[in-house]
């Protein structure tokens, strides 16, 4: 079976369907997560990218901005989100290239989460070494990851993660170039 995935910018009308994915993907749980406190303190994601087959949302994730320490230029990547039925099809790593795509594109220097290394080391993220970055909160030390944007970004982020809600540049909220609708670029999945 082959399922094409349209990758786009979260719309304001996907709002419902996207919080209904959260819930059904992490439980009423997600709201006690430090990851989720410091997402919870910002003014919003910058970078929120959709995984869609047909009219059927199948994925989600956002990107917020973050300092660490005093040091700007990170994001925070979660929530990502994939339908049951869609798991193990591709389209959750193809949300995570196309938001770190997006990062680049704005400037931003490093992307940290909080995850599974198997499943986010094929996205380049790494164990960020025990005590470099803390959430404001309970986090496993061994699931905090991150990947460089930018070489050598890791070494200039240390201390405590927080909400950056300085204003945001425009290039990260805008896709890339736009094709007529046609020509969108999607993900196939055989």
């Amino acid at each position: 079976m082959t399922i094409t995935f349209l990758i786009r910018p979260q719309a304001p009308g996907d709002l419902a369907a996207v919080d209904q994915l959260h819930e059904q993907a992490f439980g009423p749980g997600r709201f006690a997560r430090s990851a989720y406190r410091v997402r919870e303190a910002s003014a919003g994601p910058q970078i929120a990218l959709t995984a869609w087959d047909g009219a059927t949302l199948a994925g989600a994730i956002q990107l917020t901005a973050v300092t660490i320490g005093d040091s700007a230029g990170a994001m925070l990547l979660g929530p990502l989100a994939v339908a049951p039925a869609y798991k193990g099809m591709g389209g959750g790593q193809r949300l995570i290239h196309d938001s770190l795509a997006a990062a680049r594109r704005a400037g931003r220097r490093l992307i940290v989460l909080v995850g599974d290394l198997p499943y986010y080391k094929r996205a380049g993220f790494a164990p960020v070494p025990q005590g470099q970055i803390l959430f404001p909160g309970p986090a496993d030390p061994s699931r905090i990851l991150a990947v460089e944007l930018e070489a050598g970004a890791l070494g200039d982020f240390h201390g405590l993660i927080a909400a950056d809600n300085r204003p945001w540049p425009t290039v990260a909220t805008t896709p890339a170039p736009q094709r007529p609708a046609r020509e969108q670029p999607m993900f196939v999945v055989a």
